[in-house]
């Protein structure tokens, strides 16, 4: 029978309906060729992207070859750091200018690898990377909030094959965030606990939606996946700043990051697939607002969330909010977790 299970993080429910009880094999189709003649992201090509804003490079002048990680300025921003915000009334709805930031991630210089292919050294440079973009973003007191997101495939939104991420800062917070943000300090406030350590420490407890468990790190399939083989990579130990990480923990991550990255290779065929850091928006007091952010460094809890675009949202996804999985979680972690990777 079918289960309608709540996620107490997004506020929503989903139904989980095991009849339609569907395996990795039923998801597989053959990747989507994106069109490319000339791919602006591989080495040699550094004069056709805008001028690099960092750059992981034993040596060398910058937006020049010999690089590792590359980060740019996306070419067709959605939004722009120059100019001012502007918040304004316009009859019954509010309108700002389009200020913000957003940058490319170059995770390669070679155009044949996923990030999946990537060494954990290499992923750890990546890591580098995010850390060093989001220290500096948040320097600006008119972005509230950082999203750091990777599309993966056409069916994932992606426009060019070369493995990229990306990072936009924005000057309000996101609903998502801002509905994850709300519970995490209520339930802190009625219980004096991490809602996600709590989660965190039932899923170790439990078993069943582990998919792979490292000295400081997990990967799991969450009790109420709105899509099918979605996974969450968190740190064990309670963490509220993904950018306070050090390099060690980079480090560590970067191996239980490829781990996940291989399993869905491997499991679901290179399956299209998004992916989003969350992490806690940028301290900055607000006036009249002393009590903004006060609880945020014990209530809530940096972690990845990985999508694979296996499924379509439909009208009844639209019409309601809830979502329909096809395969419960607990199958999910299964499949992967008994990958041989």
């Amino acid at each position: 029978m079918s289960e309608l299970r709540w996620d107490p993080l997004k506020l929503h429910w989903v139904i989980i309906a095991t009849e339609r009880g569907r395996r990795p094999r039923d998801f597989q189709t053959e990747p989507e060729a994106l069109p490319m003649t000339s791919c602006p992201f591989c080495y040699g090509n550094e004069d056709k992207t805008p001028p690099e804003i960092y750059a992981s490079r034993p040596s060398g002048l910058p937006n020049a070859a010999n690089w590792q990680v590359r980060v740019i300025p996306n070419k067709y921003p959605a939004l722009r750091v120059e100019g001012d915000l502007d918040n304004r009334g316009y009859g019954p709805y509010d309108v700002m200018n389009g200020i913000g930031a957003h940058e490319v991630i170059i995770e390669t210089p070679d155009h044949e690898r996923s990030m999946a292919d990537l060494t954990p050294a290499e992923l750890t440079e990546v890591l580098i990377a995010w850390r060093t973009r989001l220290l500096d973003l948040r320097r600006d007191f008119r972005f509230r909030y950082m999203i750091l997101f990777k599309n993966h495939g056409a069916r994932a939104g992606a426009t060019l094959a070369h493995s990229h991420s990306q990072l936009i800062a924005v000057p309000m917070l996101p609903p998502v965030a801002a509905t994850e943000l709300k519970v995490c300090r209520k339930h802190y406030a009625d219980k004096e606990r991490c809602l996600f350590c709590d989660l965190i420490a039932f899923e170790l407890e439990q078993g069943s939606r582990i998919v792979r468990e490292f000295a400081n790190y997990v990967t799991l399939a969450p009790y109420a996946s709105s899509f099918p083989f979605e996974l969450k990579l968190y740190p064990k130990q309670h963490a509220h700043d993904f950018a306070l990480m050090n390099d060690a923990q980079l480090a560590e991550l970067a191996v239980a990051l490829r781990d996940m990255l291989l399993r869905v290779k491997l499991v679901l065929k290179d399956a299209p697939y998004n992916f989003i850091l969350h992490t806690c928006p940028p301290m900055h007091r607000r006036p009249g607002k002393p009590g903004l952010w006060s609880s945020l460094e014990y209530d809530y809890h940096w972690h990845i969330e990985l999508v694979p675009r296996l499924t379509s949202i439909a009208g009844f996804e639209w019409g309601t909010g809830f979502y329909i999985n096809p395969t419960s979680p607990e199958d999910a972690a299964l499949f992967l977790r008994e990958a041989e990777v």
